[in-house]
């Protein structure tokens, strides 16, 4: 386990927007800030993004601190991509973000997605290859584009880590905090 102070002056991406489950959101975020890193939430477009309850119950809604257009990988140290269904159908859907997730991989940054999350980085194509897990609806998509889709809490290869729900929380936490006190990963991607 690492200490508190592994993610000191480190930055976090936060790539979401509306739709997205807040469990998945505001855990992960809760946990790398905890571990001394600060966070940044990228979306779509300004102003605020409204969080979900199993895509159905809206719940809180969180200010934008940047969007997809303002935000490079460069000033990053690594990425996170929480769940909800309507969340990552959103994002796959701008090129741009697309641009900003194939960035972060392509410049060996340490990615972490949780549930639907891992759709945009099939989305992007950098999945063939991987050992991932998700939701399970997208295990079909994941295998297609090339990915080891297994079922399990928590996976982590080439400097990816994937969980498939909010149960999986408390192990997804512990690994990403870890994945990014870490830093580069360009020495175990292709």
């Amino acid at each position: 386990m690492t200490n508190s102070a592994s993610l000191k002056g480190k930055k976090i991406a936060i790539l979401a927007a509306d739709g997205v489950e807040q469990i998945e959101l505001v855990s992960p975020r809760e946990a790398l800030q905890k571990a001394g890193a600060t966070t940044e939430l990228i979306s779509l477009k300004p102003g605020q993004i409204q969080s979900m309850k199993g895509d159905i119950e809206p719940q809180d809604k969180y200010p934008v601190d940047k969007t997809v257009s303002e935000a490079s990988a460069s000033d990053y140290d690594g990425l996170l991509l929480p769940g909800g269904t309507v969340n990552p159908d959103k994002l796959r859907l701008s090129e741009e973000a697309m641009d900003l997730v194939r960035s972060f991989y392509s410049s060996g940054k340490p990615i972490a997605a949780i549930c639907h999350g891992p759709w945009s980085l099939s989305q992007v194509g950098v999945v063939k290859g991987l050992k991932l897990t998700s939701w399970p609806s997208l295990r079909h998509e994941l295998e297609l584009g090339g990915a080891e889709w297994v079922d399990q809490e928590v996976v982590s290869d080439k400097g990816i880590v994937t969980s498939r729900n909010p149960d999986d929380l408390p192990a997804f936490n512990r690994q990403i905090t870890e994945l990014f006190a870490e830093g580069d990963q360009s020495s175990k991607r292709p």
